[in-house]
């Protein structure tokens, strides 16, 4: 039996970028079919994830360096590129002679020799315009810099960036590789120094977090099981959540076939802990999929609590009751959205269909999709919601609204319009999170308790 053979990280990186373009493609899907092929899984999905995160200031790096823009390049060349540059950018530990030797061997191997030189010069240009590959961000010049994390980043030896004094807007754009327009209303909205805050958590490295389920495991328990089995781990300072550091298949950990636990970040269970359910109430989940609030609801009322769980996609709605199943369950029903009844409830969670910008780390296409105007369609769909929510709400009764989105447009904004309209509500509390790298880390979202007078 001869053994296999796998292909090297980069390999299967190049190949995942040369299949995506992440305006029409779901990147996540095409890596995951490729990933049998390698033994250097994590690295891999490292590659594609930080090169597609980061594509904006790699292509101005390309483009400046070799003199050529992007648009000229063939699609093929320009992956390998992108990889070569991302990882003497933002991978400063990996050997530089590694990086650009296995860059022109791929290039041979999988497209010509010929194209193989012009790929080598272009890495090697771009390699000895870097003065130091990582240094700290109180030591350089900042239009010659880009920013790798909160305290380093990578500097050439030229000014090739936007000067960030009197165009902050082309400034962070083109260094977070983020839209010019989106940028421009966080600055409009946040001012300068939170926008910057948002960029730099945007195109963070997201750590995997999770949350024990309370109904079967104490987070002190599932703790010491992860920690017996060599997981490397924290948890929140409320141990609410734990995250795992280092490269673990999350089915493949200790407890999760056993249901112990689901993966949230800890931004995304603030709605639910800001609503703090009951275990008498009636609820409905009306946009459940995949089911880790409705599950989170359960888990808060000790599993004792009346859940209605739906969704107007009935294939992700099976991801509910998967979820529902594998953590055990027992007071949740997952009902069709089209067979869902006209009684009322004590409370609804719409957790609403949204643009992502709090959550741009993990949802790596979301940046290279969003619009303005996407924003507009979207309220008008979070507003039909949201009257939804509140046709189905008993007197005295809450409506948590939330989304995964920072912009005022999706949320204050929205929500405010909607009392105007519906004086009999009012605004128990809301709660914005902004995407943050500062000690645990996390995703932005937002949260409002409406409660019927």
């Amino acid at each position: 039996m001869t053994s296999q053979k796998f292909k090297s990280a980069r390999v299967i990186a190049v190949e995942v970028l040369n299949r995506c373009d992440p305006r029409r493609d779901y990147v996540g899907p095409v890596l995951d079919g490729l990933l049998s092929e390698t033994n250097q899984r994590q690295r891999a999905t490292d590659l594609v994830f930080g090169t597609m995160r980061n594509r904006r200031a790699i292509d101005t790096v390309i483009a400046v360096f070799s003199g050529r823009p992007v648009e000229r390049i063939q699609d093929k060349l320009l992956a390998n590129l992108r990889i070569g540059a991302y990882e003497l950018i933002y991978c400063p530990a990996t050997h530089e002679y590694a990086i650009i030797n296995e860059a022109v061997e791929n290039v041979k191997a999988y497209v010509s020799k010929k194209q193989a030189g012009f790929v080598n010069a272009v890495v090697r240009q771009i390699s000895r315009h870097i003065r130091h590959r990582q240094s700290p961000l109180s030591h350089v010049q900042t239009r010659r810099t880009l920013v790798q994390a909160a305290t380093s980043g990578c500097e050439f030896d030229t000014d090739f960036l936007p000067d960030p004094k009197t165009d902050p807007t082309a400034y962070l754009s083109t260094v977070f590789s983020l839209p010019e327009w989106l940028v421009t209303n966080w600055l409009n909205t946040y001012g300068e120094e939170s926008t910057e805050q948002i960029c730099l958590a945007s195109n963070r490295r997201p750590s995997i977090t999770i949350r024990p389920n309370r109904l079967k495991t104490a987070t002190a328990a599932l703790v010491e099981k992860l920690r017996q089995s060599g997981i490397g781990l924290e948890t929140s300072s409320d141990e609410s959540v734990i995250r795992i550091k280092g490269p673990s298949p999350i089915s493949q950990l200790p407890g999760f076939a056993e249901g112990e636990f689901i993966i949230q970040d800890i931004t995304a269970s603030q709605p639910v802990r800001l609503l703090a359910p009951q275990p008498e109430w009636s609820i409905l989940d009306l946009c459940a999929a995949p089911g880790v609030k409705t599950t989170q609801l359960a888990e808060a009322t000790d599993d004792s609590a009346r859940i209605i769980a739906t969704d107007i996609n009935q294939r992700r709605l099976e991801r509910v009751k998967e979820n529902v199943n594998r953590l055990g369950i027992q007071s949740v029903d997952v009902v069709s959205y089209n067979q869902l009844l006209d009684s009322t409830f004590d409370c609804v969670l719409v957790d609403v269909p949204c643009s992502n910008t709090g959550v741009l780390a993990k949802r790596i296409e979301a940046r290279y999709r969003i619009k303005s105007g996407i924003i507009q369609e979207l309220t008008k769909t979070q507003c039909e919601l949201l009257e939804t929510a509140a046709s189905k709400i008993k007197p005295h009764g809450k409506i948590c609204y939330s989304t995964c989105s920072i912009q005022k447009a999706e949320n204050g904004n929205l929500v405010r319009d909607f009392l105007k309209r519906n004086p009999s509500f009012e605004l128990e509390c809301e709660q914005l999170i902004l995407p943050s790298v500062e000690g645990f880390g996390h995703d932005g979202g937002y949260t409002a308790i409406l409660v019927r007078r």
